[in-house]
């Protein structure tokens, strides 16, 4: 089966940023509010969450994918699903209080066989508006993988010996996402993803060392320790891929730099192993 018929299909969806929304979000992540009433850069994930019923959710905790024409996402045959990366342009802040409209295109479908088995990518372009006025435009890369065998060896692997140096990084900053984060990170953005929450599910089916640090998660965090350095909705561009995953409980070493075209950041394991890499410019 081909799935070009996939390309082009659009969903819409409407929100609002109201006072609860705004104050959850700055709790989960032990921001104060802000003065005047502008939501930090990251706040359009929890916006315009998805809403499938929880009747159409699939065995991973994601909606479903069928052959319909309401089906957004093509069916792939592959049960694994990430998000891999990201291309983010902010064109406006968005305040508290803010109407929000989105506009969701699947902009293309491919497959390809890789190292780890057939892999299946979809680009979705997620145009958000607030009070009519364009504020994000998103370029979301989604990979599907084969499922994992019953004896793959848990991903990634133990941590080792070596340290992280944030030699050679401007700023850096150190915390441990622990399971309250993410479970809260998941509510925020109605994620019901069992990789983020259901340890045994994580770990017995996509064969995770442990609960999976969410890809925007991460880049939220990154936006934050941007945002410290260089000042609230600095950004005009941000982008980020993920290289491994980041386990729940374990220490998350944040790091940004001046870089060629702006900004370099990045994620890592406590071992030195490369988790996210990003880039931002001004």
């Amino acid at each position: 089966m081909t799935y070009e018929a996939w390309i082009g299909r659009e969903t819409r969806a409407t929100d609002r940023l109201d006072e609860g929304l705004a104050n959850r979000w700055l709790a989960t992540f032990d921001l104060p509010r802000p003065h005047p009433p502008i939501m930090p850069q990251g706040i359009h994930f929890s916006l315009c969450t998805p809403d499938a019923p929880t009747a159409a959710l699939g065995e991973d905790g994601h909606p479903a994918r069928d052959e319909s024409p309401d089906s957004f996402l093509p069916p792939f045959p592959l049960p694994r699903r990430m998000w891999a990366s990201s291309r983010i342009a902010f064109h406006a802040p968005i305040a508290i209080g803010a109407v929000i409209e989105r506009t969701s295109r699947v902009a293309s479908v491919s497959e390809k066989d890789g190292g780890s088995g057939r892999l299946a990518f979809v680009d979705v372009v997620h145009t958000t508006l607030a009070n009519r006025t364009p504020a994000v435009i998103e370029t979301q890369t989604l990979v599907y993988r084969e499922a994992a065998a019953p004896d793959a060896p848990l991903s990634p692997p133990p941590p080792g010996e070596a340290g992280f140096d944030p030699a050679g990084w401007d700023a850096h900053r150190v915390l441990t996402p622990d399971p309250r984060l993410l479970f809260r990170y998941s509510a925020l953005t109605f994620n019901t993803h069992r990789i983020h929450y259901d340890a045994p599910y994580a770990q017995d089916i996509e064969r995770y060392r442990g609960l999976v640090v969410h890809g925007p998660l991460t880049a939220s965090l990154l936006l934050q320790l941007a945002a410290e350095t260089l000042g609230e909705n600095r950004l005009r561009s941000f982008s980020f891929r993920g290289l491994s995953p980041a386990i729940a409980g374990e220490p998350l070493h944040l790091v940004m730099r001046t870089g060629e075209a702006g900004y370099d950041l990045a994620a890592f394991a406590a071992d030195g192993r490369q988790v996210t890499a990003a880039s931002a410019a001004i």
